[in-house]
């Protein structure tokens, strides 16, 4: 691809993130065409690293592989005078500087918001923590599991028999990885125009409340708490999981119309005009009643056959996948999300690639996703000028 063609050639990111949101983030942006920097401990790196199996042949995680291409690895010791020295170094040359250490851990470094103006003052900031830089909670450490948990998320997430269940995967981390994402972009946009920098402030626990949105918006409005509907939804009746007579699938008549389309395909048109299911409004205070008539009908015929049927008359139907199945789709095969890319230890390994489809600036993988400290010696000569020889010398000194 043309460089001239990626819309963030040209920026620098100088990524301090590891495990999940930060890293997310800065993939997103590395996707975008954007020099992402990504600074490791020396001998440790980014704990995902580790987190595994499975691992490659070369030992990298599937974990750490997931959140990494399109970046730089670079180690640096930042307990070292000299490693907070390049530090500094580098943020003057970066555009966007991001973190997700403890609040004020970067100001116990020297390295507060003001002091980071100094070094670049059109720099944008960005922070991700668990609980954000105010508040009582500010110095506690969150992580996914307990955001999901005070986010809300888990009291409306399972069977109403059953235990609170948090999401299958990371949801509160992802989606501050996103929000981040969107947040620096924005910062670049408005810096374009005023030549401004911008400190942003990400916190997990807000970001899993956004994610709310009609739960929230549901109480807000009328005062009451939310159930736990399983697959069902708290709104719309039917919109579910239902078993086939070999297997379950999802379906979803969430609206009149389509309901009354499914209740004439089905050859069932008293279904539409029945005042206690006629209506969304009816079809949700007689959810039980509902459930129970299509499950016994459903129970009758096969997946394949209430997908064709569905998908005919424009009733959304699915089938409920693994995520073997999920890859296998045509459809995903169609918008090219998963990819090979070459690997200098493994030859090629398996992606996933970006969901940002921009057909005049198409996303790429520049790079696999690097061994620590890969980059190291290519980025201290040439953004900072060193030799080989103090090269070697900081290596020897533990600084890198």
């Amino acid at each position: 691809m043309n460089q001239q063609n990626r819309l963030l050639d040209g920026i620098r990111i100088i990524d301090l993130s590891r495990i999940l949101a930060g890293p997310y983030c800065t993939m997103m942006l590395g996707d975008l065409g954007a020099d992402v920097i990504k600074i490791e401990r020396p001998g440790q790196g980014d704990d995902t690293r580790t987190w595994g199996p499975p691992y490659t042949k070369s030992g990298q995680s599937a974990y750490f592989l997931s959140t990494n291409r399109n970046k730089r690895s670079m180690t640096l010791n930042l307990k070292s005078e000299k490693g907070l020295a390049i530090l500094k170094e580098l943020i003057r040359q970066g555009d966007v500087l991001i973190e997700n250490f403890r609040a004020g851990t970067m100001a116990g470094w020297g390295l507060d918001e003001a002091a980071l103006q100094q070094l670049r003052p059109d720099l944008i900031y960005a922070t991700i923590t668990g609980f954000g830089y105010e508040g009582p909670y500010r110095d506690k450490v969150g992580y996914d599991f307990m955001i999901q948990a005070m986010g809300g998320v888990m009291s409306v997430t399972g069977p109403p028999d059953r235990e609170p269940i948090r999401a299958g995967i990371a949801m509160a981390d992802i989606a501050t990885g996103m929000f981040a994402s969107s947040a620096i972009l924005a910062a670049l946009f408005q810096r374009e125009r005023t030549g401004q920098g911008q400190r942003i402030d990400m916190a997990l626990l807000d970001s899993q409340l956004a994610l709310m949105t009609y739960v929230a918006s549901n109480y807000l409005v009328s005062g009451e708490l939310s159930e736990r509907y399983g697959n069902a939804h708290p709104n719309i009746v039917p919109y579910q999981e239902f078993r086939a007579a070999d297997g379950y699938f999802a379906f979803a008549a969430a609206n009149d119309h389509q309901w009354r389309k499914f209740c004439t395909a089905v050859d069932q048109p008293d279904w539409a005009t029945d005042e206690r299911f006629a209506t969304n409004p009816a079809r949700v205070k007689n959810r039980e009643q509902v459930v129970a008539m299509l499950r016994e009908m459903f129970i009758t015929q096969p997946i394949a056959h209430w997908m064709a049927l569905c998908d005919e008359i424009g009733v959304p139907v699915a089938p409920i996948n693994n995520i073997a199945q999920t890859l296998a789709d045509p459809q995903i095969r169609a918008r090219q999300m998963q990819i090979e890319v070459e690997d200098e230890r493994n030859g090629r390994i398996p992606l996933l690639t970006s969901p940002l489809k921009i057909p005049t600036a198409p996303t790429d993988v520049r790079l696999p996703p690097p061994y620590l400290g890969q980059h190291t010696d290519d980025i201290l000569q040439e953004m900072l000028g060193y030799s080989p020889n103090q090269i070697v010398a900081l290596r020897e000194e533990g600084v890198v």
